[in-house]
């Protein structure tokens, strides 16, 4: 008797694994060096705890030779420690907006271009060859639109799918996202005045090409407007002034010179995380920042997925010739985006 595998099983398995001991996730997260904000904000805490040591200098040397103590009260710090902290809360909340609204429309060029296939594949023409390249110019709809967010020229990725010539033409062209949704709008209109699909199938497809290039345009938006200028240089200004400040509240208020620059870097450290953590957050797109969007990934499983659609309509097509050709050229696109 044949015995039936559960899908879910590794993936319980390494849920399982992951909560059974959680103290050993948080320690390697907590300890973590990669991808973690430190390395960027260590040069400022560094140089936050020279200008305390420095403080620690000239109230030593001010006490002992002058009999001259400086200082703030220390509670005022305490307040104004607590407004800051909202307003770097704010910030954050902001970058992460961003952040989640880039994954959500990404999201949904992944479910579009599913979509836009399986309309093409159910109710377009049934030729092998329209569908290979309806299907591939969906795929390379994913590839350009990182590329355009991202500032690339070129993809190994669009050149495996619709051959070299075709794409340095569409390299070459200003928008290249739009240059693919022109090209599949012309093949749908090209079936529909044949005669191959239907009117309302054809508006459906439309409607799914459209929303293609409403999610990237979002994703533009976010892209080419950052958060407000004006508020992030008030933030820092505000940030400088309460650490560079800080020392002259300590140095009275502890009982060792020593404890001063320590504790004005512990201070300095999550103010300055967090205001690091808001710059980062706001371009979800760019790989020069902590956290990007795996658009490559997300881009890559997008081919994947219609390359299988395909794959799945040339095997129920009887096109016995065309399906042993789209199997091979398929697998060969599936190994080349493994190795890749």
């Amino acid at each position: 008797m044949e015995s039936k595998v559960d899908p879910t099983k590794d993936i319980l398995a390494d849920v399982t694994s992951e909560n059974a001991e959680p103290y050993r996730e948080f320690w390697r997260q907590a300890l973590a060096v990669q991808g973690s904000i430190m390395m960027h904000v260590l040069p400022n805490v560094i140089l936050s705890g020279v200008v305390a040591t420095i403080v620690c200098f000239i109230a030593y040397y001010l006490k002992q030779n002058h009999s001259f103590q400086i200082g703030f009260n220390v509670s005022l710090y305490e307040v104004v420690g607590g407004a800051l902290g909202l307003l770097l809360v704010l910030r954050t909340n902001a970058g992460y907006d961003r952040w989640w609204e880039g994954r959500k429309l990404w999201g949904g060029i992944v479910n579009q271009s599913r979509n836009l296939c399986i309309n093409a594949l159910s109710y377009g023409p049934n030729e092998p060859e329209w569908r290979s390249k309806f299907v591939r110019w969906v795929a390379v709809f994913g590839h350009v639109s990182r590329m355009r967010l991202r500032n690339e020229t070129e993809s190994p990725e669009v050149t495996n799918l619709i051959g070299e010539q075709s794409a340095q033409e569409l390299f070459k062209t200003e928008h290249m996202p739009s240059a693919v949704s022109m090209m599949l709008g012309g093949m749908l209109k090209d079936a529909c005045d044949r005669g191959l699909m239907t009117e309302p199938a054809f508006l459906q497809a439309e409607q799914e090409r459209a929303k293609l290039i409403d999610h990237l345009g979002a994703c533009e938006r976010i892209l080419r407007t950052p958060l407000a200028m004006a508020y992030s240089v008030k933030i820092r200004q505000f940030i400088a002034l309460f650490i560079l400040t800080l020392p002259f509240a300590l140095v009275n208020s502890l009982g060792a010179y020593w404890q001063v620059p320590l504790l004005t870097m512990m201070v300095a450290y999550p103010l300055l995380s967090l205001d690091q953590l808001g710059v980062e957050l706001q371009n979800p797109f760019s790989t020069k920042n902590l956290s990007h969007l795996p658009l490559a990934e997300i881009s890559k499983a997008i081919e994947k997925n219609v390359l299988s659609l395909l794959r799945a309509k040339s095997v129920k097509s009887g096109d016995l010739d065309f399906k042993v050709r789209e199997q091979k050229r398929t697998e060969e696109l599936i190994s080349f985006l493994n190795k890749s």
